[in-house]
């Protein structure tokens, strides 16, 4: 919020720079990012007065004109401005004065042969618009020639750009700011009241005001005021406005945006006639409620609004007037022929209010007070002063004020216990420096602040201990004793506290999960995979989804409940951008429902579908697809990486992967997850390559396999000197049968001098019976004391035989 140092000094006794100022705000929290100090815009620009004025000799566009500064003689100045004219007082810039926003120093000077004394200004040249037509005129009584122009244009001000934190909405006020400077300085405050405000108590106009929705607004104020005159605000309030950032409209608008910057209390002014007009009734009746499917109506910005369920309406007998707390309604604004008005003073709920503005994508400076709660105590503060200031700048009378409320408390008292030794606990020692005295706040240090705060403090009868009531302007900030220490510190100042560290400190570790976290990723990495990160925020896709109740954005509507189509996407986002094939894994969670229990789960997802190889030299630089077996091979180092050995079983539940070429992982007989090619079809949907590989892993049972106590520590194993011997063995054995079931039995029935069993061959086709695969293993042999003989292997490798003849039924080749 900007602040006015001129008006916030009508408000309290600033008696410090405004650097100082500044800083003391900053400290205390409330950052002030910017000082605009406006005084030396216009230093040496003084008022003077055009006595005369001519066409110049020699230029068509320029005028020489005579200018009364109120010294001995007039000042020659050559003007090109379009309205300058005898007779009007104006802004001069005299020679030697330096306009600092467009960085120029006045000569004297010729311009077309005839010398120019000075410069007549604009508002632009002054830094006060970025555009002026021509030369500013001043409407003035009885001036005094010669003097400073900055009061007038109130360019004798400074101007802190604040920042308030989102608990301090009364910070978004001059008045809350003034209290708080107070509080900081110890400066006397002068709070503006609303004196003298007479309500005339006619029956006519009709006026009712009526609430439906008690949660969403818990009072209402309408006031009728008639016979007021439309015109410019005096050039204080428009000064003050400009000085904060707000563009003058006429006096009823800007004194309701006056009021807004004054106290943080949004106010709104309807035309009555046009209220009467747009309803077809002469009786006015006021409500709030929500809007209805397919209402729609025009805001104050020009836009046609289709409004929703969770919008607040102000209603004119039932029909749409204005977005309660946002912005009002054209049909109804105040115009130049406006005479008689109804006067919205309200409160509106929080919540509330966000999603009625988040709704609708607009925000307003109405909404951003209101979301961050207003001062409900200063409600009829608020509105009185409004038609005070309305009665004053317009005219008019004020016959009718109602008042709608829910019932509830409105008194917003609350007292809180704080005891003392609370305080010194959390806050610790002070800097007493060479002054002395305790280490710790005294008692009537406390006191001291909270009571600057307005804080009622009370002793109890425990020692050391308070009861302090809380300002009604302070009820939605101060809720616990916690809130008061906060409070304590920021206005003593954290800077005199004591720095201190605790006195034993442990050096940071990673928990043993995250450790092995980072070990999973550490593996696919390591297996060429790029670690990916997409949303967990999804369309809406499925019956077991969890979708959110307010989404921002239709596309992130849910969560999702697996990560594979995100992956997919991510691939064929890059081949269209160009980027090639794409090989990444993705560490995530995942959200599902099981009927009304909402459940999730972390896991690993990866897609494989580029070639690993960088010899494409030997390929005519085409990308070579990866086999099933290549694809595998990546995931396996991964898995190897971490020493787990995972177990494949055919599988063709997931109708996006291959029937024939996806496998159920598992480890240690739990299921980890899957992996396989994707489905032909949706390649083809997809524009994908020809084979492209997946898989999603169960997160919790890679972590808790590797949390064993044989994962935890890598252990040197012992290795053979002695050299080995293997055997091949080859054979006919039925599709349906998986390699690992055979692999097992081997391991099973070799004991242990089987060293390892490998795959090494497979074979379909011309002199293989029908439904029947050729598989040739490698299975070597190796014994850790001596050299294995003939007599060793044999017996090992018969059992080998019997067991997949016996077991698998398969036909022996070898």
């Amino acid at each position: 919020m900007r602040i006015s140092l001129k008006w916030l000094q009508e408000l309290v006794d600033v008696a410090i720079s405004p650097e100082e100022l500044a800083e003391t705000l900053t400290m205390a929290g409330f950052e002030v990012e910017e000082i605009e100090d406006r005084r030396p815009w216009a230093s040496g620009v003084v008022l003077g007065k055009i006595i005369a004025c001519e066409q110049h000799p020699n230029a068509d566009k320029l005028r020489v004109c005579q200018v009364d500064v109120g010294s001995s003689e007039a000042l020659n100045i050559v003007c090109g401005a379009p309205n300058a004219r005898a007779d009007i007082y104006v802004p001069v810039a005299v020679v030697g004065t330096y306009l600092s926003t467009i960085d120029l120093k006045i000569k004297p000077a010729k311009l077309r042969g005839v010398p120019s004394e000075g410069m007549i200004c604009s508002l632009a040249e002054l830094g006060l618009s970025k555009e002026s037509a021509g030369i500013h005129i001043f409407e003035l009584e009885n001036p005094e020639l010669g003097s400073d122009i900055r009061p007038l244009l109130g360019l004798d001000d400074v101007i802190l750009d604040l920042t308030a934190t989102a608990n301090r909405a009364d910070a978004l006020s001059m008045v809350g700011v003034a209290r708080e400077v107070a509080a900081l300085t110890g400066a006397s405050l002068r709070i503006p009241q609303a004196n003298g405000v007479v309500i005339e108590g006619k029956e006519s106009p009709g006026l009712a005001v009526e609430i439906s929705e008690p949660q969403g607004c818990p009072i209402y104020i309408g006031t009728a005021i008639e016979g007021v005159k439309i015109a410019a605000s005096p050039a204080w309030l428009q000064q003050r406005l400009q000085a904060a950032g707000v563009r003058p409209i006429n006096n009823v608008v800007d004194v309701t945006n006056y009021i807004l910057l004054e106290w943080g209390q949004p106010l709104h002014a309807f035309d009555r006639d046009r209220l009467q007009s747009f309803t077809g009734t002469q009786d006015i009746s006021i409500g709030v409620r929500f809007a209805k499917t397919g209402e729609s109506f025009k805001t104050l910005d020009g836009q046609n609004r289709n409004l929703q369920a969770q919008n607040l309406l102000i209603t004119a007998s039932d029909k749409p007037v204005a977005l309660a707390g946002v912005m009002g309604g054209e049909d109804t604004e105040v115009h130049e022929g406006t005479q008689n008005l109804v006067l919205e003073a309200a409160i509106f709920d929080q919540a509330t209010i966000r999603r009625s503005a988040r709704a609708q994508g607009l925000r307003s400076e109405a909404s951003i007070r209101y979301e961050r709660g207003v001062n409900q105590a200063a409600l009829t503060t608020a509105c009185n002063r409004a038609v005070a200031l309305i009665l004053e700048l317009a005219g008019g009378t004020a016959t009718v004020q109602k008042t709608a409320s829910s019932g509830e408390d409105l008194s917003f008292s609350r007292w809180l216990e704080l005891r003392l030794d609370r305080v010194n606990l959390v806050l610790g020692q002070l800097k007493r420096g060479a002054t002395g005295g305790s280490k710790y706040l005294e008692p009537e240090e406390v006191k001291n602040i909270l009571t600057a705060l307005g804080c009622e403090v009370v002793p109890t009868e425990k020692e050391r201990v308070w009861n302090v009531t809380v300002p009604p302007y302070r009820y939605r900030d101060l809720e616990r004793e916690i809130d008061l220490i906060e409070e304590v510190a920021r206005l003593h100042g954290y800077d005199n506290f004591c720095d201190t560290l605790p006195s034993k400190t442990e050096p940071g570790y990673l928990s043993p999960e995250y450790a092995a976290i980072r070990n999973v990723r550490s593996a696919f990495r390591a297996a060429g995979l790029t670690e990916l990160m997409h949303y967990s925020l999804v369309k809406t896709e499925g019956d077991n989804q969890v979708v959110l109740a307010n989404p921002l954005f239709v596309e992130y509507s849910a969560l999702r409940t697996e990560m594979l189509s995100g992956l997919i996407d991510a691939f064929q986002y890059n081949l269209e951008q160009g980027n090639g094939a794409l090989n990444g894994f993705e560490v995530g969670r995942i959200f599902w429902k099981d009927g009304d229990a909402m459940k999730e789960a972390d896991a690993v997802a990866g897609i494989i579908g580029g070639d690993p190889t960088v010899w494409k030299w030997q390929q005519g630089g085409r990308d070579r697809p990866l086999s099933w077996f290549e694809a595998k091979g990546i995931l396996e180092s991964a898995f190897q990486e971490l020493g787990l050995s995972v177990e494949y079983q055919s599988d063709s539940s997931n109708t996006r992967l291959h029937p024939g070429r996806t496998a159920a992982l598992s480890l240690n007989g739990k299921h980890l997850g899957v992996f396989g090619q994707l489905h032909p079809q949706l390649q083809q949907e997809k524009d994908l390559p020809e084979q492209v590989y997946v898989f999603q892993l169960d997160l919790a049972v890679l972590l808790g396999e590797l949390g064993r106590s044989n994962h935890l520590t890598r252990k040197f194993a012992g290795y053979s000197s002695f050299p080995a011997s293997d055997r091949d063995i080859a054979f006919f054995a039925p599709v349906e049968v998986p390699v690992v079931d055979m692999q097992s039995a081997m391991k099973k029935a070799a004991g242990s001098l089987l060293d390892s069993v490998e795959l090494f061959d497979e074979y379909r086709g011309d002199n293989v019976p029908a439904g029947q695969r050729s598989l040739a293993f490698r299975l070597v042999y190796r014994a850790g004391d001596r050299t294995l003989s003939e007599t060793d292997v044999e017996p090992a490798q018969q059992k080998v035989r019997d067991v997949l003849v016996e077991k698998f039924g398969v036909s022996l080749r070898s």
